[in-house]
């Protein structure tokens, strides 16, 4: 699927349902984020309940089409599940990469390196990675070409860019809220199909059909209510950045 969108809670529930079965749930819980309240605890809170359906599909995706051994990268990884759950299903070469200083503390379950880098210049060498991942990211501070180029520059041919972000169809307002001292944007209808149409100069693709119909506003945050969108786009393999 090119884009498909999170219709109902009860996806989330499930999502995070299967996560627990398959023993890859890496979420942390209640006694956690109070020790992290409580300033007991120095590494940041990982996973975010809400995510699950977000994970999964990127968990999913990455198993049915990246080899375990090619390297994955993800950014804003501070506080983000995927890299821990893709640990656990025995992946190497994993990186993870924020801004925030913090990440340097998030859990590197022995095979994991994060690294302070900014996502719209890593500095990391052309055609590096299999998978990029970004699980809740683009949506703050968003610059699209900036974003898009590169990635465009990081992935290999055939490589895949993997990101879910706030959705709702139609335009709700966001101007007056800033979250982590950045812009914040829930995506419309038309502003997923503009990124798309401007990915596809720097050789990026959607992998699969586009479905923008949502359903149910599942997630409430901000004072906004709106829900997830999830897109896969693939390197075209005669790209070179």
């Amino acid at each position: 699927m090119g884009v498909s969108v999170l219709k109902t809670r009860g996806e989330i529930r499930r999502a995070r349902a299967e996560l627990q079965a398959r023993g890859l749930s890496c979420a942390d819980g209640r006694m956690a984020s109070l020790a992290s309240w409580m300033g007991l605890r120095r590494s940041p809170l990982v996973g975010d309940v809400r995510k699950s359906w977000d994970v999964l599909r990127t968990a999913q995706f990455i198993e049915s089409h990246v080899p375990k051994h090619a390297p994955v990268l993800d950014i804003g990884a501070r506080g983000s599940e995927i890299l821990p759950v893709l640990r656990r299903m025995g992946y190497e070469g994993l990186t993870g990469i924020d801004l925030d200083p913090a990440v340097r503390d998030m859990p590197g379950l022995g095979g994991i390196r994060y690294e302070v880098r900014d996502f719209m210049n890593s500095g990391f060498p052309s055609e590096r990675y299999k998978a990029i991942t970004a699980i809740s990211v683009i949506e703050h501070g968003f610059k699209g070409r900036e974003l898009l180029a590169e990635v465009s520059r990081l992935l290999l041919p055939g490589g895949f860019f993997l990101a879910s972000f706030d959705y709702w169809p139609e335009k709700i307002a966001t101007d007056s809220i800033r979250l982590f001292g950045l812009d914040w944007r829930i995506f419309s209808a038309g502003e997923v199909r503009s990124l798309i149409a401007e990915a596809e100069p720097h050789g990026l693709l959607p992998f699969g059909p586009i479905d923008l119909t949502a359903a149910d506003r599942t997630i409430r945050w901000s004072g906004r209510k709106y829900t997830f969108a999830w897109l896969v786009l693939q390197k075209n393999v005669t790209n070179r950045s």
